[in-house]
């Protein structure tokens, strides 16, 4: 770098600074903090806009990036290696146990039918066989890109859609091992039973090995130094990068070993704040390196010139949509699904993202795939992404109104009799002297509505010894909150509990005491994040959420509770399960003799552009208008079910941009209360960005994010009428 000002003097300056590492890796994180962004403004996924950078900015474009620099190469083969590990880390296992005959079924079907398709594209275009077979194990696998908007229609449970989601562990599976099996013989000619054999051997101990083997090391080692998240992170890191090892050791390809790791460690790790943050360090920046890296090897010239391109892409895509589509119909016929379960099913199963993507690659690398098969991956692609999604939101739409609104309404105190109320539990941690003060209010309020108790709780950090000066110190802090507390609490009118607890973390010392006093409810304050740790590994807050049995209510409280007179409770789901807000509010309202405003926002559509604007906008005006009606019905219908003396207001708004219509409404009210509604990153990887977020940094006024118990939200995604429509 020191000789870079004589360099520039012979040679161009865009030459110089792209053979450049850092200059490139600059241009790279650009692109992965402004594409997806850009993308999915226009309802596409982030990751497409990703590979498409890679086109854009490749050799056959703009020839910005070099990704063949060492650096470069490496981060794109981390991020191949995450992808894959990504891919088994997301197979929703539980939905297969769940039905588990039936995921076999549809998993064999909607493989068997695109793996002879793709198979016999690839002997039309008179490709080798384990060339053929390899594109028919592209076509094969699929990606649940839809996931996010069944989840918030409540259809999780249905059974079609819990087959189509169990049925990745097969399809995702075999493929995968299709293309360790063709990878491995691509030098050695033919299919050869004598040389193919031992492979096999290999691949099925090596699979064992991955599968029990390590299932159990990582069982054990959580069970023996599980508490300390970073070695739970380094341990997750160390297996992924072993099973590649592994791999190459026995002459299969490396992301192989990256999928089975995945599913290992989905087991032994389950939900919670490690498997969150291992994705989230993939999907911000090794993932996305390897998507721009992928887009520029495709010849963006030879795919819209190029008749062969464009046939065989045709017949990629075709072939696609129809043996997928065969797969449900027999699916259909086989369980006596109905139509629109078997349209459900078919549109979930079509979109060819993460696995098919990095199996492409591999392919291509080894030399098994051409050039054309790699370009017409990336239109099969952006093509069933799109009309996968598209499908999926009219289909889902159909099926949500057809199914009979008879799930449980959860409640916030469980308790229903006399006797039982008395035992109801708020736990409320205290720490800061400044906010105990309005927590404690909010708690007594709704204890004294719930006719239970409160329980202040102290958190002092073990130490190595229990007469250590440090935890001494932390014992007599805690006890003056805690006698403090107790003051309070007396003063509030509420009976308290006061508990002072040792524990190695303070967000499990919370979880652990609140199941210990078989609480209903804790009740915390908001805490900023600060420091590296509590990025890569989550706050106080987010662990707690992670682990607790019991609904948590985070709050930023600008006033005292007991002056709270209007109460905001926005609403995206219109689901049972999502009632839980509305209730908290309406608690807090009858201690207070306070408002409750049930608000939600219908997306309308953008105004459109054309000669015929007044005749659309009409339309267009009369759709938003019954949409909103049947919002309103129904949102009334479930609030009945919550058999309320005083029914909260019901408000319906269409508008374009939901988080913009809140914050508006907001500007009227003393409280908004919202549910906690996680950032869970897709199976692609790529994180979906959620409403709350937003919110949560530009309110002004009092804000309380009440979040359920990860069990509870599994068992409570259970079908509902929705006239809400997703838009992707």
């Amino acid at each position: 770098m020191e000789l870079l000002p004589q360099v520039l003097l012979t040679e161009p300056i865009t030459q110089v600074l792209s053979e450049e590492p850092i200059v490139t890796f600059a241009v790279l994180l650009v692109v992965i903090l402004v594409v997806p962004i850009l993308f999915e403004r226009l309802r596409l996924p982030g990751l497409i806009g990703l590979v498409f950078s890679g086109v854009v900015l490749g050799p056959s474009g703009w020839n910005l990036l070099h990704t063949e620099l060492p650096l470069i190469s490496l981060l794109s083969d981390i991020g191949l290696f995450y992808l894959m590990f990504v891919a088994g880390l997301e197979v929703e296992i539980k939905h297969f146990r769940r039905c588990k005959k039936r995921s076999w079924g549809f998993g064999i079907l909607t493989f068997s039918f695109p793996l002879i398709m793709g198979t016999l594209v690839g002997q039309f275009w008179h490709l080798e066989w384990n060339a053929s077979i390899l594109i028919g194990s592209l076509l094969a696998s699929y990606t649940l890109l839809a996931y996010p908007m069944i989840s918030r229609l409540g259809l999780l449970t249905n059974e079609a859609v819990t087959i189509t989601m169990g049925a990745t562990i097969f399809t995702n599976l075999s493929a995968v091992l299709i293309l360790a099996v063709c990878v491995a013989t691509t030098n050695t000619g033919p299919f050869n039973l004598a040389q193919l054999l031992p492979l096999l051997i290999w691949l099925t101990v090596y699979t064992m090995i991955i599968l029990l083997g390590f299932d159990w090391a990582g069982k054990e080692f959580f069970r023996r130094f599980g508490d300390d998240e970073g070695n739970k992170f380094l341990f997750v890191l160390l297996t992924v990068f072993l099973a590649a090892v592994g791999a190459q050791f026995i002459g299969v390809e490396r992301i192989v070993g990256a999928f089975l790791t995945g599913l290992v460690v989905n087991q032994a790790v389950g939900e919670g704040p490690v498997k969150e943050k291992v994705i989230f360090i993939g999907a911000v920046l090794f993932i996305p390196i390897f998507l721009v890296n992928f887009g520029s090897i495709i010849d963006l010239p030879n795919l819209i010139t190029s008749l062969d391109s464009l046939r065989l892409t045709l017949l990629l895509v075709v072939g696609l949509i129809i043996s997928k589509f065969m797969a449900a119909l027999f699916t259909k016929l086989l369980y006596h699904y109905n139509w629109g379960e078997m349209l459900m099913m078919w549109s979930l199963s079509l979109p060819q993202m993460g696995t098919t993507l990095a199996a492409t690659f591999v392919g291509y690398r080894a030399g098994l795939l051409p050039e054309v098969v790699l370009n017409s991956v990336v239109v099969v692609m952006v093509v069933t992404s799109i009309l996968g999604l598209w499908l999926t939101s009219q289909t889902a739409v159909a099926l949500v109104s057809t199914a009979e609104p008879k799930a449980p309404v959860p409640t916030l105190f469980e308790p229903q009799s006399e006797k039982e109320h008395s035992h109801c539990k708020i736990v409320v941690p205290v720490y800061n002297p400044q906010t105990q003060q309005y927590l404690l209010e909010m708690a007594a309020l709704l204890a004294n509505q719930a006719k239970g108790k409160i329980v202040p709780l102290a958190i002092a950090t073990a130490a190595a010894q229990m007469d250590a000066p440090q935890l001494e110190t932390c014992l007599r802090r805690s006890e003056r909150l805690l006698a403090k507390a107790t003051a309070q609490s007396r003063l509030l009118g509420v009976e308290a509990e006061p508990l002072l607890r040792i524990d190695d973390a303070f967000a499990l010392g919370i979880s652990r005491a609140a199941r210990e006093q078989q609480a209903n409810l804790i009740i915390m304050g908001w805490g900023k994040r600060t420091g590296l740790k509590a990025r890569l590994f989550g706050s106080v807050i987010d662990n707690v959420l992670w682990s607790s049995h019991c609904p948590v209510a985070v709050t930023r409280l600008m006033d005292s509770p007991k002056k709270i007179q209007r109460i905001l409770v926005p609403l995206e789901n219109l689901t049972a399960s999502s009632l839980q807000p509305v209730q908290f509010a309406q608690m807090l309202a009858e201690a207070n003799q306070a408002q409750v405003t049930v608000l939600h926002v219908c997306m309308s559509e953008a105004r459109p552009y054309h000669r015929h604007r007044r005749s659309n906008s009409k339309l267009i005006a009369a759709k938003r208008t019954d949409k909103s009606a049947q919002a309103r019905s129904h949102l009334a219908l479930l609030i009945s079910q919550l058999s309320m003396a005083n029914p909260p207001e019901i408000q319906i708004i269409a508008h374009e941009n939901a988080a913009q219509a809140i914050l508006q409404a907001a500007r009227l009210y003393d409280l908004v209360v919202l549910p906690f509604i996680r950032n869970s990153p897709n199976p692609g990887g790529l994180a979906i960005s959620d409403v709350t977020t937003q919110l949560a940094g530009q309110l002004t006024c009092s804000l309380v994010m009440l979040g359920e118990p990860q069990h509870t939200k599994t068992q409570m995604s259970t079908p509902e009428v929705s006239h809400s429509i997703s838009t992707v």
